[in-house]
């Protein structure tokens, strides 16, 4: 449903293009440092169209790389606030399993992250997922952080207590233009807006926008499939234990790691995806062809006949939803190197910031003989961003402001990007 319909002012304080999970955050941000401030969608809410919608995402506090690990724990204290703030319940509290071979780097930083005496033996396993399957070689840690995060739900009070604040959320306008300068121009389909400050955070979209302004960032929109599995005993394990979340790294079957959520969508349908898809064009990932295969989809089967037994080895459902990459898989946080009063919020659907293998062959679409949603059906994606957008979106008011940022954003710099730097400047 559209925002209510408000008055066009010309002039605000901040504006944020892009009103997925991070800049909703960033402009609830300015608001509640009362910043009167714009917030643009291209299309009307809700929609399924972006990174941000569906009912889940994991949360966790088991990470590899010191900067996302540090920035966890204020993450969780602004969700927090966030469901005081809107009085409602946006985590649900499962615990995670992170499962994979001995010794691999990525999932020795997970055990660092988490401490030693959080690594589990199968016989502890098999009480934590029963459903689990361990192997030969391998290991097993527990997060007892780990959840699921109601992510319309979450998308939706964040908007909500935004407005409250004071913010404006202009739904249905394309931005067409932006020029710069030390009061900047924002052109949409519907009017134009002038602020001293923009950021921008509009997901798969961002390339597109900046690119006039000289800068080519290094962004890859992917197209993913998210897949739900029966349960052979429908409510299994017993519901007075609910299942964890899982994760599986470092596998050479999935190099990209696997995740998995409980049965929470579709009654007795368990959520199991490959972290990983086929580049896109986010104008064009409606153009399907229906007769292509889908390898993911094969990896993913022969994931569960191996290592979850109690489902059923062939997808119940399948939709699809968009990740945007940059290719060390980091988060972008950064000022343009040229208009220092524009930020930069992109990238958010990495897995845990290391470097991705090449990517797989793009023969991918195109449906098997079970159920196959297309892209307009509400999606479930769930890139490592959504968790941390609280966090995200202070950032991004920070830079914004000129203020220090809270949590260092040295790793997510334009700058380890020589060449889209040279083509700015």
């Amino acid at each position: 449903m559209a925002a209510p319909s408000q008055p066009h002012q010309a002039t605000y304080d901040a504006i944020v293009i892009g009103a997925g999970i991070q800049g909703s955050f960033a402009a609830y941000h300015l608001a509640q440092r009362h910043r009167d401030t714009l917030l643009l969608e291209q299309f009307l809410l809700p929609h399924s169209r972006g990174s941000s919608h569906g009912q889940s995402r994991i949360t966790r506090s088991a990470y590899s790389r010191a900067p996302y690990t540090c920035m966890m724990p204020d993450s969780f204290l602004l969700w927090q606030r966030l469901e005081a703030e809107a009085g409602t319940s946006l985590y649900r509290r499962t615990g995670l399993v992170v499962l994979g071979p001995v010794g691999n780097p990525e999932l020795e930083g997970c055990r660092r992250s988490l401490g030693a005496d959080q690594v589990l033996d199968a016989n502890v396993l098999a009480w934590r997922f029963p459903g689990l399957r361990l192997h030969a070689g391998e290991v097993a840690m527990w997060d007892s952080t780990g959840g699921v995060l109601f992510a319309d739900r979450a998308l939706r009070a964040v908007q909500d207590v935004f407005c409250r604040h004071g913010g404006t959320l202009q739904d249905g306008e394309k931005v067409l233009h932006i020029e710069p300068g030390a009061v900047l121009t924002v052109t949409t389909t519907a009017g134009v807006y002038q602020a001293p400050r923009l950021i921008i955070a509009a997901g798969a979209w961002t390339g597109a926008l900046v690119a006039p302004l000289g800068l080519r960032l290094p962004l890859q929109p992917l197209r993913i499939d998210v897949c739900y599995w029966r349960e052979k005993e429908p409510g299994s394990p017993r519901p007075s234990r609910a299942s964890p979340c899982f994760m599986a790294l470092g596998l050479s079957r999935a190099p990209h790691g696997i995740y998995g959520l409980p049965a929470l969508e579709y009654p007795g349908l368990v959520k199991v995806c490959y972290h990983h898809g086929s580049p896109t064009d986010p104008e064009e990932r409606d153009q399907t062809s229906l007769g292509a295969p889908r390898p993911n989809v094969a990896l993913l089967s022969s994931f569960i006949s191996d290592y979850l037994p109690g489902l059923e080895p062939w997808p119940a459902v399948v939709e699809t939803c968009l990740y945007t990459n940059t290719p060390d898989e980091d988060f972008i946080l950064d000022r343009h190197p040229k208009f220092s009063n524009i930020v930069i919020g992109a990238g958010f659907s990495g897995r845990q910031g290391h470097p991705a293998p090449p990517p797989a062959p793009q023969s991918w679409l195109g449906p098997w003989g079970w159920l196959w949603l297309p892209p307009s059906h509400p999606l479930l994606p769930a890139g490592h961003g959504f968790k941390l957008a609280p966090v995200v979106g202070k950032l991004l008011c920070e830079l914004s402001l000129g203020e220090e940022p809270s949590h260092s954003t040295a790793p997510f710099a334009i700058t380890r990007f020589p060449s889209v730097l040279q083509a700015a400047l």
